[in-house]
């Protein structure tokens, strides 16, 4: 588990997930954090990745660098996605072990669990079925690397552990109209409908189809709760060498009421305008949070709250 004086290398550290992790952190009073850049550091490159970990001493690693992206872009780049993912995450995993880090935190995504799985969806969904097909590289990407931690500690007594957290959003995500995930696709669509006087916005799919939304700082609040719990406590809590732990909000909601609400925030007066021609994704999208919940975490932050700090946070860093 991680300790106060640890030194942690956070990967990803400028993407939405890593600094937000990063911030709880520093929040919590921890010192020690190693960061490197993409230019630093590319985490694809093997040899690159075996020789920071040989020169750099490091306590823990928590993994959140990752290739990430909404339906169309899991759709177009198929390859990029599971070969991207596969690479860091495997190179970082064994380069830790290989360098004597014996505590890891793996950042997974609920995109691992069966297109039709039983909701909510638990821990043991896992491999129970066929996945989304707009995603499965990417699902397949974030198995591989929930099985890599679970391998090292079955062979190794390693203590690896993973979370599974639902869609998140929030402070220092990436806004783009065709390649982000929902929320933010959504904010800048709206937004820009509004200063450019447009009539009507697009939304993607029927808006009938089922998502829960978890903000990147109740996630890290999470991740670092799980980090430092006692391993004894964690193991009563999940099934033997089971690494991977649900982190959800408890509650989802329709796209289309998403789409009314984010409607409401940025104060856009025009219509919504549903194009069923693009692909709805999973049918319904909650996770079963029984066991974190049940070992006293508990999130802080309601969607309209988050969706008001994320639309401000897109508002400053378009410089309005």
């Amino acid at each position: 588990m991680l300790q106060r004086n640890s030194t942690v290398y956070v990967a990803g550290h400028t993407g939405m997930v890593g600094s937000a992790i990063v911030r709880a952190l520093r929040n919590g009073g921890y010192t020690d954090i190693v960061t490197r850049s993409h230019g630093e550091l590319d985490l694809i490159d093997q040899a690159a990745v075996r020789e920071f970990f040989t020169n750099t001493p490091i306590d823990y690693v928590v993994m959140a660098a990752a290739r990430v992206g909404g339906i169309l872009a899991n759709d177009t780049y198929p390859a990029d996605f599971i070969y991207d993912n596969l690479m860091m995450e495997a190179n970082v995993i064994h380069e830790a072990f290989t360098a004597g880090v014996r505590g890891l935190f793996f950042m997974g995504s609920a995109c691992i669990y069966p297109k039709l799985a039983d909701q909510p969806m638990s821990e043991s969904a896992l491999l129970s079925g066929p996945l989304e097909p707009t995603n499965e590289p990417y699902a397949v990407a974030k198995i591989a690397g929930i099985k890599l931690c679970e391998s090292y500690n079955r062979q190794h007594g390693t203590d690896f552990r993973s979370a599974m957290p639902n869609n998140l959003y929030g402070p220092n995500d990436t806004y783009d109209d065709q390649n982000s995930h929902v929320i933010p696709a959504l904010i800048q669509r709206v937004h820009r409908a509004k200063v450019e006087g447009h009539k009507s916005v697009t939304v993607w799919g029927t808006g009938q189809v089922r998502r829960e939304f978890l903000h990147v700082d109740d996630l890290a609040s999470a991740s670092l709760f799980l980090m430092t719990l006692e391993k004894a406590k964690l193991e009563r809590c999940v099934k033997p060498m089971q690494s991977h732990v649900n982190i959800g909000s408890g509650s989802d909601i329709t796209i289309r009421d998403l789409a009314e609400t984010i409607r409401t925030v940025v104060g856009y007066d025009g219509m919504l305008d549903f194009d069923t021609s693009k692909p709805d994704g999973t049918p319904r999208k909650l996770l079963d949070s029984s066991i974190l919940l049940g070992m006293g975490w508990r999130p802080q932050i309601d969607l309209r709250s988050g969706l008001e700090s994320t639309y401000r946070d897109f508002l400053a860093r378009q410089g309005a």
